[in-house]
């Protein structure tokens, strides 16, 4: 039985021309017309290119995201009779240099110094080492795993939170999100990488921001919606040696307006923390194909009612 594949990506060539370099036995890969939402069984896709054209398809099984997010299919009312794969394992050292790269600069006052050489000052500054700090990890998926791993070669102290507390190896302790206000005093840096589910959403609050410490670093690479972002303006703006990193938005692009732009403890980025790239893609989707025509179970498949 022969199979026809939908791309809905911002890069469909580059898509068709990796996907015709593989081996994918009776498949079609179909146009770019708007018949092959109807015809596709199979969609190859950005989550939200895809939403607004699910509820159009008539014939598909199983579709693979291009992104390791896809909180625009889960939502209540979109339909779930198939099958959904994200892409996950891939992230980790993007996350980590991102992460770090920010966390290693802010530590050892490379801003500081690029101004003073501009001025033609030297004047040393006070670092504390990374070695016995605290990192709080928000999520103990692949990503903090990968994050943790590095952290250790930091020597840092890394705590996780997730769903059930459940041990987590390269973490020093994991805790549930419940009792997120236990940990927030105690961490010197604090980076979320949880998922978007209704239990998650607006963990960083008002409430919460207020209990981390008066100098912590707080990255954002999971989800918008886990932080309160008016919250957050309300908290740095009062707390000027707080310092965030934030990649993610509720709204991207982030409205010009918002007032966080003007932040200087803040460091805004466009989404680029760790994106899909297609060659890896197409590597999962190729994996998850072979298992598809073999009966096989698929990779990275998404829980509708968990949301990831």
């Amino acid at each position: 039985m022969g199979h026809k594949l939908l791309l809905l990506t911002s890069d469909n060539q580059r898509y068709r021309d990796l996907l015709n370099s593989c081996h994918l036995p009776n498949l079609t890969l179909l146009g770019d017309e708007p018949a092959s939402i109807y015809q596709a069984d199979i969609w190859l896709a950005e989550p939200p290119l895809a939403a607004p054209l699910i509820g159009h398809a008539k014939n598909i099984k199983w579709m693979q995201s291009t992104h390791a997010g896809v909180d625009s299919l889960v939502k209540p009312r979109q339909r779930k009779d198939y099958q959904l794969t994200n892409v996950r394992g891939i992230f980790g050292p993007l996350m980590s240099e991102y992460l770090f790269g920010y966390l290693l600069a802010h530590q050892r006052h490379h801003h500081k110094y690029k101004t003073q050489q501009a001025e033609k000052i030297w004047l040393p500054a006070n670092f504390k080492s990374l070695q016995g700090q605290r990192l709080l990890l928000l999520g103990t998926g692949n990503i903090a795993k990968h994050i943790a791993q590095t952290a250790k070669h930091f020597g840092m102290l890394v705590t996780g939170i997730n769903r059930g507390a459940k041990p987590t190896k390269g973490f020093d302790e994991v805790d549930t999100l419940a009792n997120l206000s236990l940990h927030l005093p105690q961490a010197d840096a604090v980076a979320s990488i949880l998922p978007s589910t209704p239990q998650t959403r607006d963990a960083l609050n008002a409430q919460t921001l207020s209990l981390m410490k008066p100098e912590v670093i707080l990255f954002n690479l999971g989800r918008g919606d886990v932080l309160d972002l008016d919250a957050l303006y309300q908290q740095f703006n009062a707390n000027p040696l707080q310092q965030a990193v934030l990649d993610v938005f509720n709204q991207e692009p982030l409205p010009q307006e918002h007032p966080i732009w003007n932040l200087d403890n803040v460091v805004i980025t466009p989404h680029i923390a760790a994106p899909s790239f297609p060659e890896q893609v197409v590597e999962i989707f190729a994996n998850n194909y072979h298992k598809l025509i073999k009966g096989e179970s698929l990779s990275h498949e998404v829980n509708f009612e968990r949301g990831y």
